[in-house]
């Protein structure tokens, strides 16, 4: 059965970026007539905001983005995380790298804008470890986005080992998502397409530790007046959940003469959203 989900991090309100992702997985799964699931992705959390992940679920039910079951929250999973850390101990060394190490021995930067790895401490080192590292292979990770195409990746070459257990003593966002999905029995995940470049790294994680993959669909990301992706970290503004929001973030995918969510989902196209990976909303 089709099972697709909405996870976003409570660093703020829901703003207009977060909606458009939330609206296009919402009516893929209900086009469907599958389920929708919402998941908190609070495992960071120095970066939660006290009381936006009341917010966010507020603002998607008075926008009738009702979802199916239980909200989901990472922070209460990290026994989870540490279980599949145990499973991955074959694949996986210490770090001691400080981020001027990297930054200074670099191999270029990664499609994230990161500094790829150069694989300094796969045959261990004399320091205390700081972080938990996957090690990368040379075997191309391919997939097929529903929307943006066929995508491939050599994460060796193009993102370099790439951390899972990070210094600070939190779960990296990779391993969590992977581990949520499989326990929720995700099939399809909706999202921004500011993530496209991180699925090859999740499907390896899903082949290491033998968890299903589901297809994916990147929606093109929102951009401000000045070109930057609308963002809780730049200030985006909270969306007011009105109908006009809602009208807004519809026109974004480029479903043709839709307002509302019914309309929307009787017509449900996907393939009329652009393959840009971003683009400004309108006015």
């Amino acid at each position: 059965m089709y099972t697709g989900r909405f996870a976003p991090s409570p660093t703020g309100a829901l703003h207009m970026g977060s909606l458009i992702a939330a609206a296009a997985s919402w009516l893929d799964a209900r086009a469907a007539g599958g389920r929708w699931l919402v998941r908190i992705e609070d495992v960071d959390q120095p970066r939660a905001v006290h009381g936006a992940a009341a917010q966010i679920l507020e603002t998607l039910d008075a926008l009738g983005l009702w979802w199916d079951g239980d909200v989901v929250y990472q922070g209460a999973r990290h026994r989870v995380y540490r279980d599949a850390l145990e499973r991955l101990q074959a694949h996986t060394y210490w770090c001691s790298c400080t981020r001027r190490e990297i930054a200074d021995s670099s191999l270029g930067l990664a499609v994230d804008g990161a500094h790829i790895y150069p694989g300094t401490c796969r045959a261990g080192s004399a320091r205390e470890g700081r972080c938990l590292r996957v090690l990368t292979g040379p075997e191309k990770i391919r997939f097929v986005d529903r929307l943006q195409g066929a995508q491939s990746q050599i994460l060796e070459r193009d993102i370099g080992d790439f951390v899972l257990y990070r210094a600070d003593g939190l779960f990296a966002y990779q391993l969590a998502v992977v581990v949520d999905d499989a326990a929720q029995g995700i099939t399809e995940v909706v999202r921004g397409a500011d993530l496209l470049d991180s699925t090859p790294r999740q499907i390896l994680l899903q082949r290491l530790l033998g968890l299903p993959t589901p297809r994916y669909l990147h929606v093109p990301v929102a951009l401000d007046a000045a070109g930057e992706k609308l963002s809780k970290q730049m200030g985006a503004a909270p969306i007011e959940a009105d109908a006009s929001a809602l009208a807004r973030a519809l026109g974004f995918l480029a479903q043709p003469g839709v307002a509302t969510l019914d309309e929307a989902l009787r017509d449900w196209t996907p393939e009329l959203i652009s393959r840009r990976r971003a683009m400004a909303p309108a006015p």
